[in-house]
């Protein structure tokens, strides 16, 4: 599996090993001194030193060869590929990876599918399962084959040979594939190709619908519709071609035709002209004769855009709840010469895209809650503001700003104030305890989630707020956030709180008794609370609270606001809860509704930021502005406004403050300031319906509304003769603008700004770069499916130009053939030191999926021809080192002389110690044999003795000794005497060992005398 080889990276330092006999040569001598042993160990060090200093020199690295192999195969999942042929893959590369991969070699594969984007369906790992479907979330409008094969390069284990298999039908609109393979098979990465041959039927597609670049009020113009007809069997194609014309919520029919198409392409034009100065979208759809026959409807309708410029026009916004509270400003505005749209705040009157909005140049929000607007919505507001230049004005009551819900929105960050009160000695806080019940309806966690972050949203931070929900852990209910303190203040904790709402999972609560005691307990602690509010979500089958319970609340000043979603138990109980309490109940039948339902009660709480004084206030000019401009410096007064905090940026300009209360910041009346390339004001009072009543009769009333609307207007008028032109290819939109002045002269060296709105409403931005006289071209992506606004600024004071380009679908839908070019050139590249890849098809038309599979696996692209991997690991640093620590024996060997005389002393040592502990086990008889050595030496020397002293053998005493001793009677023992007093006593028997010590003396003196 593994084996191993040396390589350098300096590979000529190892002509330095040549200098090893010239080494030898001089050191042999130099070192004679030594003795042979030492010489002879000296010059082997040496040349040990030199020889490794060599190869860390040369940089040597140990090279590792593996034999395994992975394969990655990268599908198309992109909407040109059928789900049939997808499928078929799907159970190739199951039967493939089981099959034909060496688990002997420790093969690995993997899977990655692709539109757009690129996701790992199997990561390459040795035990590979089978992929029962493809279960990546990618974006199939679109296919990236270059992205994918990068994310299979960086996908591969560095240690197996590489192979990419590329199931596609190789119509790529995103990227470049054969540029990427070029780095594939530069690091060794073969490439085999799958091609995905699909089914070519009969199919029409509009696609272009054209208009001139220089459209001009009442002038006639051309505008053109290609359709191509791509039936395979040259067969005509029925259907009827309509072309509509919408300018604002206006729609109207230019022409409806019944066609006949032949294979091909064909051109239709109608005569044109537009009489109104308008943003003005055109659409051309073809409806087929028979829905089968039409393979692709999603490419059977193009749009474009033209703008005729004209005088401003301003777009009002209204409450549908009470409607004509702002008709006298509107009727005041259109005197003053000001073109006034009014419409409600109804889902069916709203701007559904941007489009719609081009027409206005401003836009006021007139006292209209946040609930009303979807959040694509509110994106489309600012981006008019900010990428299109368009003005922003919102204006004071009940229902608007903080106190309307619009906190935490980006029509905040558009607006010069922000929402939220940050003293709360200015404004009293409020507390919102929310209740969540698992509800049995598709996804019912989700939009518990979704409601509970949407009124989290609405609040301030000097609000309180609280979760409570059943633990399915816990068994019991527990607040979400802090389980000691319940309801908590949110200041700096919004993002922690949010985070939290993703993890939570609602349980089946059985009792509303105990989570609306805690509750209760929670709001008692509460003292500085103006405002109480607690929101139930269940579907109706807890157990009811008890009465004392709703008393104890409605005492507290708690109001109940119930929501039964999905019920199925006894909705009558969330209907008397909600009774009990004066609060609201909610039988909500679509979940979509929940956001706005929990938005609208979450603005209980915001209601302390409405200031009112009944005796009136009257304004005092800070700031003189062009809004004010000519307005006498005493206003007359209002009697209420909402509360704001002025924004700490110095484009922020506030030119009217309010008397009460106390604190600047919060007292602001007007402020105003450019935000992106519009103007955005805030007016915090109303317009004369609530808190401005006295102002209707006000000589000035015209003035000043209808300059804040002026100055925020974008510019408009004819400043020149500029004409745009946009074409979209190959996923990009060229502009081309063609500036003259009133003369027909050529405008040059204009520093133009541009900005580009795409279908998700994030801005881009366009250079243009001058190329000819008076003419300047730029470009920018277009590879979504959508409208793209395009906004020119040729000055300062000048008009915008305005103009779009729609992408009506995806490429996928272009192409609908197979690629076969672009998947036999990567599959003939040629990786680094290896092979080739091969086309892997069926021979013939198969008969049925299994054959078909049975066709392909006669290729295997588990073949083992591709380089060996390798892998080098430097090794030359431990080569350096272990140079030095040979090179430290090398002089310890040559200046230090060791003695080993040592050693045999040692080695007998050591012996005799093996010795000992071998013979521990014979201990016993060794103990034996001292034993009997004693009493032989003892005997000796007792008789030797004997003989000295001419007794006889202490063995064989006298006959007459022996019987005078039996003869005697036994006597007792005769006591020792005393010894006398100053003399020595009686000699004691010799001892056993003082008996052997004077035998051994005597005999020793024996020896001398003779």
């Amino acid at each position: 599996m593994l084996s191993f080889s040396l390589s350098f990276d300096s590979p000529w330092y190892l002509a330095l090993l040549g200098l090893l006999p010239l080494l030898w040569w001089f050191s042999f001598r130099s070192l004679s001194g030594l003795g042979n042993y030492r010489r002879w160990f000296a010059l082997m060090l040496r040349s040990v030193v030199m020889t490794l200093v060599i190869l860390a020199l040369a940089q040597a690295q140990l090279v590792r060869h593996s034999d395994k192999l992975t394969v990655m195969f990268v599908l198309d999942h992109s909407l040109s590929v059928p789900n049939e042929p997808s499928e078929l893959m799907r159970q190739y590369i199951n039967e493939s990876i089981e099959k034909q991969r060496d688990n002997a070699k420790a093969d690995r594969a993997g899977v990655i599918v692709f539109g757009r984007d690129a996701a790992i369906e199997l990561p390459p790992f040795d035990d590979v399962q089978s992929m029962p479907a493809i279960e990546s979330m990618v974006d199939r409008e679109y296919s990236d084959l270059a992205g994918a094969l990068k994310l299979a390069q960086a996908s591969f284990p560095h240690d197996t040979a590489k192979r990419i298999v590329v199931i596609s039908d190789g119509n790529e609109n995103v990227g470049n594939a054969v540029e990427q393979a070029r780095s594939l098979v530069d690091a060794g990465i073969g490439i085999d190709v799958i091609p995905m041959q699909t089914e070519v039927r009969g199919d029409v597609a509009v696609e272009k619908i054209s208009l001139p670049p220089d459209v001009r009020k009442g002038q006639p113009f051309d505008l053109r519709v290609v359709l191509n007809n791509t039936s395979p069997d040259a067969r005509q194609r029925k259907g009827r071609l309509q072309i509509v014309r919408r300018a604002g919520d206006r729609e109207t029919t230019l022409a409806e035709e019944h066609v006949t198409l032949s294979p091909g392409k064909r051109v239709f034009t109608i005569r044109e002209k537009i009489d109104q100065p308008e943003f003005y979208t055109y659409e051309a759809r073809f409806v087929p004769a028979k829905v089968g026959e039409d393979t692709l409807p999603q490419n059977n309708q193009a749009t474009t855009f033209t703008h005729v410029r004209g005088s401003g026009q301003v777009l009002l916004i209204e409450d549908f709840e009470n409607k004509g509270e702002y008709d006298h400003l509107v009727e005041r505005l259109r005197i003053m010469n000001l073109e006034v749209t009014v419409r409600s705040s109804r889902p069916d009157e709203l701007f559904a895209d941007l489009a719609q909005l081009q027409p206005f140049d401003t836009v006021i929000l007139a006292n209209v809650p946040r609930e009303h607007f979807s959040d694509d919505q509110l994106k489309m507001l600012v981006a008019n503001t900010q990428n299109m230049g368009s003005g922003l004005i919102m204006l004071g009551g009940p229902n608007s700003f903080g106190a309307g819900g619009w906190s935490n929105t980006p029509i905040e960050e558009a607006m010069p104030v922000d929402f939220q009160i940050k003293s709360a000695k200015v404004v009293p806080v409020g507390a919102l305890a929310m209740v969540m019940h698992a509800c049995e309806i598709p996804n019912g966690n989700h939009w518990q989630k979704v409601i509970a972050q949407e009124a989290l949203k609405a609040l301030g931070n000097q609000d309180y707020v609280g979760v409570l929900h059943w633990g399915n852990t816990t068994g019991r209910d527990e607040w979400l956030w802090a389980a000691s303190t319940g309801l908590i203040k949110i200041g700096n904790r919004r993002n922690f709180m949010l985070k939290r709402l993703d993890t939570m999972v609602p349980g089946d609560m059985p009792d509303f008794q105990p989570s609306m005691e805690m509750a209760l307990a929670s709001f008692n602690k509460l003292k500085d609370a103006a405002a109480r509010h607690m929101i139930i979500i269940s579907d109706g089958d807890p157990s009811p609270p008890s009465n004392t319970v709703l008393r104890k609340l409605k005492t507290l000043k708690v109001k109940v606001t119930t929501v039964g979603l999905g019920v199925h138990g006894m909705p009558q109980i969330l209907q008397r809860i909600a009774n009990a309490t004066g609060g609201k109940h909610y039988n909500v039948t679509n979940p979509n509704m929940l956001p706005r339902i929990y938005q609208k009660e979450a603005r209980q709480i915001a209601r302390p930021l409405v200031f009112e004084d009944k005796g009136g206030m009257s304004p005092q000019k800070l700031f003189s502005h062009e809004i004010i401009q000519g307005i006498e410096d005493v206003l007359p007064p209002i009697t209420g406004y909402v509360l704001t905090n002025v924004k700490s940026s110095p484009l922020v300009e506030v030119s009217l403050l309010n008397p009460k209360p106390a604190g600047p910041e919060n007292r602001t009346l007007l402020a105003s300031w450019t935000y992106g390339l519009g103007r955005a004001v805030a007016f915090t009072s109303d317009a004369g319906k609530r808190w401005t009543e006295p102002w209707t009769h006000w000589e000035h009333y015209d003035r000043l509304f209808s300059q804040m609307v002026r100055w925020s207007m974008r510019p408009v008028g004819d400043t020149g003769k500029f004409t745009i032109a946009t074409d979209l290819q190959d996923g990009k939109v060229q502009v081309v603008l063609t500036a003259l002045d009133k003369n027909s002269d050529f405008l040059n060296f204009l520093n133009l700004g541009g900005s580009i709105v795409g279908p998700d409403m994030k801005p881009i931005d366009l250079d243009m770069k001058q190329m000819a006289p008076g003419r300047y071209i730029g470009e920018f992506p277009a590879k979504d499916q959508g409208s793209y606004f395009v906004l020119l600024s040729p000055g300062p004071g000048q008009a915008p130009i305005r103009a779009g380009v729609n992408v009506p679908y995806s490429d996928e839908f272009r192409d609908r053939e197979t690629n076969d070019p672009l998947l036999k050139t990567l599959a003939t590249m040629k990786p680094k030191r290896g092979k080739a890849g091969q086309v892997i098809e069926a021979k013939e038309v198969p008969a049925g999926v299994q054959q078909h599979i049975r066709q392909l696996l006669s290729f295997n692209p588990f073949r083992h021809d591709l380089p060996k991997a390798t892998r080098n690991q430097d090794i030359w640093p431990l080569l350096a080192m272990l140079a030095c620590l040979v090179f430290f024996a090398d002089v310890f060997t040559r200046r230090v002389h060791v003695n080993f005389a040592w050693v045999p002393p040692l080695v007998v040592a050591l012996r005799d110690k093996i010795m000992r502990r071998e013979g521990a086990g014979v201990e016993i008889n060794v103990m034996e044999r001292l034993r009997s050595t004693k009493a032989e030496v003892t005997q000796s020397l007792d008789q030797r003795r004997a003989a000295a002293r001419f007794e006889p053998a202490p063995d064989t005493p006298p006959a007459e000794t022996v019987a005078a001793q039996t003869a005697m009677p036994a006597a007792a023992p005769k006591p020792k005497p005393a010894a006398a007093p100053g003399m020595p006593g009686p000699k004691e028997e010799d001892s056993y060992t003082s008996r052997l010590l004077k035998a051994k003396q005597k005999v020793w003196e024996n020896r001398k005398r003779q």
